[in-house]
Protein backbone atom coordinates (compact mmCIF):
# COMPACT_ATOMS: atom_id res chain seq x y z
CA UNK A 1 0.00 0.00 0.00
CA UNK A 2 1.30 3.39 -0.96
CA UNK A 3 -0.45 6.72 -0.12
CA UNK A 4 1.16 9.82 -2.40
CA UNK A 5 0.60 13.39 -2.53
CA UNK A 6 1.98 15.14 -5.79
CA UNK A 7 1.88 19.45 -6.08
CA UNK A 8 -0.87 19.98 -3.15
CA UNK A 9 -2.53 23.13 -2.39
CA UNK A 10 -4.61 24.21 0.20
CA UNK A 11 -6.20 27.30 1.16
CA UNK A 12 -8.31 28.07 3.68
CA UNK A 13 -9.83 31.35 4.52
CA UNK A 14 -8.99 32.92 1.09
CA UNK A 15 -5.15 32.26 2.35
CA UNK A 16 -2.89 29.88 0.71
CA UNK A 17 -1.24 27.62 3.57
CA UNK A 18 0.77 25.96 1.64
CA UNK A 19 1.76 24.73 -2.34
CA UNK A 20 3.42 22.12 -4.77
CA UNK A 21 3.47 19.94 -1.19
CA UNK A 22 4.39 16.00 -2.55
CA UNK A 23 4.89 13.71 0.01
CA UNK A 24 4.29 9.98 0.34
CA UNK A 25 4.31 7.02 3.00
CA UNK A 26 4.34 2.94 2.16
CA UNK A 27 3.20 -0.14 4.53
CA UNK A 28 5.13 -0.34 7.89
CA UNK A 29 6.37 3.08 7.29
CA UNK A 30 5.42 6.28 9.73
CA UNK A 31 5.73 9.92 8.05
CA UNK A 32 6.23 13.11 11.00
CA UNK A 33 4.59 15.91 9.50
CA UNK A 34 6.64 18.97 11.30
CA UNK A 35 7.18 22.89 10.82
CA UNK A 36 5.90 25.77 13.02
CA UNK A 37 2.45 26.57 14.24
CA UNK A 38 0.12 27.73 11.06
CA UNK A 39 2.25 26.05 8.77
CA UNK A 40 -0.50 23.12 7.33
CA UNK A 41 0.12 20.29 9.64
CA UNK A 42 -3.19 19.74 10.78
CA UNK A 43 -4.44 21.10 7.35
CA UNK A 44 -2.67 18.06 5.30
CA UNK A 45 -4.06 15.25 7.91
CA UNK A 46 -7.62 16.88 6.91
CA UNK A 47 -6.87 16.76 3.11
CA UNK A 48 -6.27 13.25 3.46
CA UNK A 49 -8.89 12.59 5.70
CA UNK A 50 -11.20 13.79 3.32
CA UNK A 51 -12.38 16.49 5.70
CA UNK A 52 -11.15 19.71 3.47
CA UNK A 53 -10.65 20.19 -0.37
CA UNK A 54 -7.48 20.61 -2.08
CA UNK A 55 -7.40 23.77 -4.03
CA UNK A 56 -5.02 21.81 -6.40
CA UNK A 57 -2.83 18.56 -6.84
CA UNK A 58 -3.70 15.23 -6.32
CA UNK A 59 -3.63 12.32 -3.19
CA UNK A 60 -4.08 8.70 -4.24
CA UNK A 61 -3.77 5.48 -2.15
CA UNK A 62 -2.46 2.34 -4.30
CA UNK A 63 -2.76 -1.48 -3.16
CA UNK A 64 -5.68 -0.45 -0.69
CA UNK A 65 -9.54 -1.87 -0.95
CA UNK A 66 -10.69 -0.62 -4.73
CA UNK A 67 -14.10 -0.31 -3.61
CA UNK A 68 -13.79 1.74 -0.39
CA UNK A 69 -12.33 5.72 -0.73
CA UNK A 70 -9.54 7.21 1.14
CA UNK A 71 -11.15 8.21 3.55
CA UNK A 72 -13.03 5.26 4.52
CA UNK A 73 -9.77 3.63 4.84
CA UNK A 74 -8.44 6.14 6.92
CA UNK A 75 -8.70 6.75 11.08
CA UNK A 76 -8.12 10.92 11.62
CA UNK A 77 -7.56 11.37 15.53
CA UNK A 78 -7.58 15.29 16.12
CA UNK A 79 -5.51 16.84 18.77
CA UNK A 80 -8.94 17.50 20.37
CA UNK A 81 -10.52 14.56 21.82
CA UNK A 82 -14.31 14.06 20.61
CA UNK A 83 -16.11 12.16 23.60
CA UNK A 84 -19.36 12.82 25.39
CA UNK A 85 -18.56 13.77 28.94
CA UNK A 86 -22.09 12.06 29.97
CA UNK A 87 -21.72 8.41 28.47
CA UNK A 88 -19.75 5.96 29.82
CA UNK A 89 -15.71 4.76 28.81
CA UNK A 90 -17.31 1.93 27.07
CA UNK A 91 -20.43 4.00 25.44
CA UNK A 92 -18.15 6.25 24.10
CA UNK A 93 -16.07 3.72 22.22
CA UNK A 94 -19.31 1.74 20.96
CA UNK A 95 -20.38 4.69 19.31
CA UNK A 96 -17.00 5.50 17.52
CA UNK A 97 -17.19 1.79 16.84
CA UNK A 98 -20.87 1.85 15.14
CA UNK A 99 -20.16 5.08 13.58
CA UNK A 100 -16.63 4.08 11.45
CA UNK A 101 -17.38 0.35 11.50
CA UNK A 102 -21.33 -0.12 11.25
CA UNK A 103 -24.06 -1.42 13.77
CA UNK A 104 -23.70 -5.07 14.47
CA UNK A 105 -26.79 -6.54 12.95
CA UNK A 106 -27.42 -9.16 15.46
CA UNK A 107 -27.23 -10.08 19.03
CA UNK A 108 -23.94 -12.55 18.24
CA UNK A 109 -22.05 -9.89 16.20
CA UNK A 110 -22.91 -7.09 18.89
CA UNK A 111 -21.61 -9.45 21.69
CA UNK A 112 -18.19 -9.86 19.44
CA UNK A 113 -17.53 -6.23 18.69
CA UNK A 114 -18.42 -5.23 22.52
CA UNK A 115 -15.86 -7.90 23.39
CA UNK A 116 -13.73 -6.25 20.83
CA UNK A 117 -13.99 -2.73 22.25
CA UNK A 118 -13.07 -3.97 25.80
CA UNK A 119 -10.36 -5.62 24.48
CA UNK A 120 -9.39 -2.00 22.94
CA UNK A 121 -9.82 -0.54 26.35
CA UNK A 122 -7.86 -2.84 28.02
CA UNK A 123 -5.12 -2.56 25.55
CA UNK A 124 -4.51 1.29 26.30
CA UNK A 125 -5.23 0.54 29.65
CA UNK A 126 -8.54 1.26 30.63
CA UNK A 127 -10.09 -1.81 31.21
CA UNK A 128 -10.84 -0.80 35.33
CA UNK A 129 -12.58 2.33 33.67
CA UNK A 130 -14.95 1.42 31.58
CA UNK A 131 -18.58 2.16 33.29
CA UNK A 132 -17.08 5.39 34.71
CA UNK A 133 -18.21 9.03 32.53
CA UNK A 134 -16.24 10.31 30.42
CA UNK A 135 -16.09 13.42 32.24
CA UNK A 136 -14.38 12.16 34.93
CA UNK A 137 -11.36 11.13 33.05
CA UNK A 138 -8.14 12.80 33.48
CA UNK A 139 -6.53 14.76 29.79
CA UNK A 140 -4.19 11.59 29.63
CA UNK A 141 -7.14 8.76 29.93
CA UNK A 142 -8.94 11.04 27.76
CA UNK A 143 -5.92 11.09 25.46
CA UNK A 144 -6.36 6.87 25.47
CA UNK A 145 -9.13 6.20 24.96
CA UNK A 146 -9.54 8.49 22.21
CA UNK A 147 -6.65 6.33 21.11
CA UNK A 148 -8.94 3.13 21.97
CA UNK A 149 -10.68 4.04 18.65
CA UNK A 150 -8.57 2.92 16.20
CA UNK A 151 -7.56 -0.44 17.51
CA UNK A 152 -11.53 -0.78 17.63
CA UNK A 153 -12.25 -0.52 14.11
CA UNK A 154 -9.23 -1.71 11.83
CA UNK A 155 -7.92 0.71 9.23
CA UNK A 156 -4.84 0.25 7.74
CA UNK A 157 -4.13 4.31 7.17
CA UNK A 158 -3.62 6.11 10.66
CA UNK A 159 -3.61 10.24 10.41
CA UNK A 160 -2.40 11.43 13.79
CA UNK A 161 -2.62 15.06 15.25
CA UNK A 162 -0.68 15.59 18.25
CA UNK A 163 -1.28 11.86 18.75
CA UNK A 164 0.78 12.48 22.38
CA UNK A 165 -0.52 14.89 23.69
CA UNK A 166 -1.79 15.24 27.35
CA UNK A 167 0.46 11.59 27.77
CA UNK A 168 2.80 10.91 30.51
CA UNK A 169 5.86 9.32 29.81
CA UNK A 170 3.99 5.31 30.24
CA UNK A 171 1.41 6.51 28.25
CA UNK A 172 3.98 7.68 25.24
CA UNK A 173 5.24 4.49 25.71
CA UNK A 174 2.48 2.62 24.99
CA UNK A 175 1.14 4.56 22.18
CA UNK A 176 4.62 4.15 20.80
CA UNK A 177 4.13 -0.25 20.89
CA UNK A 178 0.61 0.40 19.53
CA UNK A 179 2.12 2.39 16.50
CA UNK A 180 4.28 -0.03 15.70
CA UNK A 181 2.28 -2.76 16.17
CA UNK A 182 0.19 -1.48 13.90
CA UNK A 183 3.19 -0.79 11.44
CA UNK A 184 4.04 -4.53 11.59
CA UNK A 185 0.64 -5.37 10.16
CA UNK A 186 1.25 -3.43 6.76
CA UNK A 187 -0.18 0.11 8.37
CA UNK A 188 1.10 3.05 7.61
CA UNK A 189 0.90 6.36 9.89
CA UNK A 190 1.03 10.13 8.78
CA UNK A 191 1.27 12.23 12.10
CA UNK A 192 1.64 15.88 12.94
CA UNK A 193 3.53 16.66 16.00
CA UNK A 194 6.22 18.85 17.61
CA UNK A 195 7.67 16.23 19.95
CA UNK A 196 8.74 12.85 19.14
CA UNK A 197 6.82 9.90 18.21
CA UNK A 198 8.76 6.98 19.82
CA UNK A 199 9.40 5.24 16.99
CA UNK A 200 11.43 5.35 13.65
CA UNK A 201 9.67 7.90 11.47
CA UNK A 202 10.40 9.83 8.04
CA UNK A 203 10.17 13.62 8.78
CA UNK A 204 8.12 16.21 6.06
CA UNK A 205 8.35 19.50 7.03
CA UNK A 206 6.51 22.31 6.34
CA UNK A 207 6.90 25.82 6.00
CA UNK A 208 10.28 27.08 7.51
CA UNK A 209 10.44 29.02 10.88
CA UNK A 210 10.06 32.82 11.02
Amino acid sequence: MRLSGRGVRCVRGGREVFSGLDFEASSGEAVAVTGPNGAGKTSLLRLIAGLLTMADGSIDLWGGEAELTLPEQAHYLGHRDALKPALSVMENLCFWRDFLGGAAFDAAESLATESLAAESLAAVGLDHALRLPAAYLSAGQRRRLSIARLLAVRRPIWLLDEPTSALDAAGQRLFAALMGDHLSRGGLIVAATHAPLGLAARELRIGEES
